[in-house]
């Protein structure tokens, strides 16, 4: 298996969902939004209101329809790019996507349809109701997204069949309550609210200095600030379930990201800055705050983290065991039909197949893991040990972004309340340069979340490098040039849409002139 494939195939794979996942965000946090302003407009029956989610849905519909496009791509490369993956876990990966396909991306497609053609042929609440299904169903397709990725992280309510060599659902009940997948989800989608916050906030912001739209930015304002308040306050509880999650069922990820290279008396420190060294295997200047970490990752004062060193030899121990369930794998597919294989064999099987994957590891360097040397073992376990550094400072620049975040809105927060949103132009500048900064947050997020994995592209199960097609290195180069030039189009494409719209401003509404005059000398607190 040629290695260059293997890291152009995660390249490839990497730039289009990094792509991808600037625009999924955004389309969470502004569905909810959409239909908090739309509910207001319901309840109040103040013409603002419907001008101010009219005026959001164009940029929610920019959004939307780039985002669908960068994202069909992603599901067409399992396929091209990891056939082998497709094939060994399809049985269950492909059933959350399905679901997500048929279920959530059709209930958004459609309502979209009606929230952006329906506003003079449906009631306020009937209109008011398709706003809501649009905000469900980008929830929702998150849900079963996150649902598969979640599993590929903790894989629950599986079990290898040896005669067809394929992942099998054991329980699509513990597959779809996974406590990863869960805490996942939760957490991304309070991570697209922020940033749907942010944006509304920072370009709101915009509009009060140049003196534009007032009224309706201040309100926008106010919604944005609120709910963004409440948005990162949220990621912070639930990124720190994630992480006590990670301490269960990803230790080597947790210890990456905290560069923890030796087992530390618990409770453990937390390394607030420091510059990792991966090949001295130390943390070179490190701050630490003593037993932060261990609190956050255990919940206790007691309990041990362990760190990469200790983590790597029982790396070592678990290939060693998975080279027996490799070779009772063997004997298995070797018998030809169940009545042929023995009761030691199956009970080998049965005993250590959960360990079957760290064997696969050696596949890089062997092609039968029975005939590896103690070196190519002993190379398999630092394998485990994913690029620390990237992690290291990924993690740090996602969470302190995130502590901005909550000071930002807050601060908004209490300046609407005191009805001086416009009472500091330097906070309505730091507000407008503040756009960009949550999806930076999200990118850097999701590196965390799948370089921390590797090298699993199933935890434990399957080897991201055998889990490649067989492909030329040209072919595969040829389509992330092609991707990158694709993309590049769009992205510039949104941006010139977004701000072309954004410029524009709130279309004037199709009612009365003096009722919309009225509107505007009411209070922006309302």
């Amino acid at each position: 298996m040629e290695l260059d494939i293997v890291d152009l195939s995660r390249f490839q794979f990497a730039l289009t969902a990094l792509y991808h996942f600037l625009f999924v965000p955004l389309t969470l946090g502004l569905a909810v939004l959409l239909a908090i302003m739309e509910t207001v407009y319901v309840m109040t029956g103040r013409q603002i209101w419907r001008q101010m989610t009219k005026f959001w849905g164009v940029l929610f519909g920019i959004n939307f329809a780039i985002g669908v496009a960068t994202g069909i791509v992603m599901e067409f490369q399992f396929g091209m790019n990891w056939s082998y993956y497709s094939y060994y876990v399809g049985d269950i990966f492909g059933a959350p996507l399905a679901i997500e396909g048929l279920m959530a991306f059709f209930l958004e497609a459609t309502f979209v349809g009606l929230f952006f053609f329906g506003w003079d042929k449906l009631s306020k609440v009937g209109h008011l109701v398709a706003t809501w299904c649009v905000a469900l169903g980008s929830n929702f397709s998150a849900l079963w997204i996150l649902v598969a990725n979640g599993w590929m992280q903790n894989p629950v309510g599986s079990a290898l069949n040896p005669q067809t060599m394929r992942m099998e659902v054991t329980s699509f009940f513990d597959v779809v309550f996974n406590p990863v997948a869960q805490a996942k989800f939760v957490h991304t989608v309070s991570a697209g609210y922020v940033c749907a916050s942010i944006f509304v906030l920072g370009v709101s912001a915009w509009y009060l200095l140049k003196g534009r739209h007032i009224e309706i930015a201040k309100r926008s304002m106010t919604v944005a600030a609120s709910f963004g308040l409440a948005s990162a306050l949220s990621v912070v509880v639930l990124g720190d379930e994630s992480g006590y999650l990670a301490t269960e069922n990803q230790k080597m990820k947790l210890a990456a990201i905290e560069a923890m290279w030796e087992t530390e008396p618990a409770p453990a420190p937390f390394t607030a800055i420091g510059f990792p060294d991966q090949q001295a295997r130390e943390t070179h200047f490190a701050v630490h705050i003593p037993w932060v970490m261990g609190l956050i990752g255990t919940r206790s004062l007691d309990t041990v983290i362990p760190g990469i060193n200790e983590l790597e030899e029982h790396a070592k121990t678990r290939i060693r065991e998975g080279i027996k369930a490799y070779d009772a794998l063997m004997q298995i597919r070797a018998a030809g039909s169940p009545e042929k294989i023995t009761a030691e064999t199956k009970s080998a099987f049965e005993d250590l197949g959960h360990q079957l994957g760290y064997a696969l590891l050696l596949k890089r360097y062997v092609d039968d893991p029975r005939t590896a040397t103690d070196q190519q073992i002993d190379q398999a376990a630092r394998d485990t040990i994913p690029h620390v550094p990237t992690l290291f400072w990924s993690f740090r620049i996602m969470v302190g972004l995130g502590v901005f975040f909550i000071l930002l809105t807050a601060t908004f927060f209490w300046l609407s309340a005191r009805r001086r949103l416009d009472a500091h132009p330097w906070l309505l500048r730091v507000a407008v340069l503040a756009i960009p900064l949550p999806f930076v947050a999200i990118e850097f997020g999701w590196v965390v979340a799948e370089v921390g994995r590797q090298p699993w592209i199933i935890e434990g199960v399957l080897p991201t490098a055998a889990a490649v097609s067989s492909l030329g290195a040209s072919t595969v180069l040829l389509t992330i040039l092609g991707f990158a030039a694709l993309y590049t189009v769009l992205i510039i494409i949104e941006m010139t849409l977004m701000v072309k719209a954004i410029k524009k401003g709130p279309e004037p509404d199709n009612e009365p002139e003096a009722e919309l005059i009225s509107e505007t000398l009411v209070p922006a607190a309302e």
